[in-house]
């Protein structure tokens, strides 16, 4: 799946007797949006209208105003889903929006107010991302100068998708998306989770955001958590555990 996916406007499935919520899917960093390629499967499959928003990965703040006017431009409910960064991303994209009626966050944050994802990372161990990573420096259009951030080839596997194949693997660190070093440092500003039913698919073999923080998180929020074994990657490795916490929250806000 290309990484500008069109938006969904509209749907024509039903189910008991209800049109579906729109499912918005908001990949994190070291992905894209043909990481939710499984989970889009397995939701079209049961007649869920579903978009993958491209994050572009720079900063919380711009990332949501660009997924924001994607969910605006979905007539009806959505269920906002991000993994791992994503889901900074989505807890401030959905921010008074009034057609989103649940978060679900995948291997991902759920910051306070004031807090970024480096500190969530670094305020608890066993998070091995540090000695992966690949930084590249850049210049701007407009001249700023900042650092993107990639895993290694040779360390993607191991680090973020250990329980995917390794030819599936060697894909994806081919075609990762590079966050701005910046991104992780900016600290959030709203927490929609605050005010929105969350649901939680924490990771428990997760190298890049700490088991233990994913937890202290999800207990935070309320959230419904569903914890499974499995990698950062959790989108391609576990599709079916994905695709069924979203279609709880969707039937939640059916009613």
């Amino acid at each position: 799946m290309s990484e500008n996916t069109a938006a969904a406007t509209t749907s024509d499935q039903t189910a008991e007797g209800g049109a579906k919520p729109t499912v918005v899917l908001v990949h994190g960093a070291f992905a894209e949006s043909a990481s939710w390629d499984g989970v889009i499967a397995l939701l079209q499959e049961r007649g869920y209208p579903v978009v993958a928003a491209g994050n572009p990965l720079r900063s919380p703040a711009s990332d949501a105003a660009a997924v924001r006017s994607l969910v605006d431009h979905v007539r009806g409910p959505v269920v906002l889903v991000g993994h791992s960064y994503g889901g900074s991303v989505i807890s401030q994209a959905a921010d008074g929006a009034e057609n989103v009626r649940a978060l679900v966050y995948v291997g991902a944050f759920l910051p306070e107010v004031g807090e970024s994802a480096l500190e969530l990372t670094g305020r608890f161990p066993g998070s091995t991302l540090p000695g992966a990573l690949d930084p590249v420096a850049f210049t701007g259009a407009d001249g700023s100068t900042g650092t993107d951030l990639y895993i290694r080839a040779d360390a993607y596997h191991h680090q973020f998708a250990a329980d995917v194949p390794a030819d599936t693997a060697a894909r994806m660190a081919a075609t990762q998306r590079p966050i701005a070093q910046a991104a992780l440092e900016e600290t959030a500003t709203v927490a929609a989770w605050k005010t929105l039913p969350s649901w939680d698919v924490v990771t428990t073999a997760d190298l890049n955001i700490p088991v233990a923080a994913q937890r202290f998180m999800a207990e935070r929020a309320g959230a419904h958590v569903t914890e499974v074994d499995a990698s950062h990657a959790v989108a391609a490795s576990r599709p079916d555990v994905v695709a069924g916490v979203i279609e709880q929250a969707a039937r939640h806000i059916a009613g």
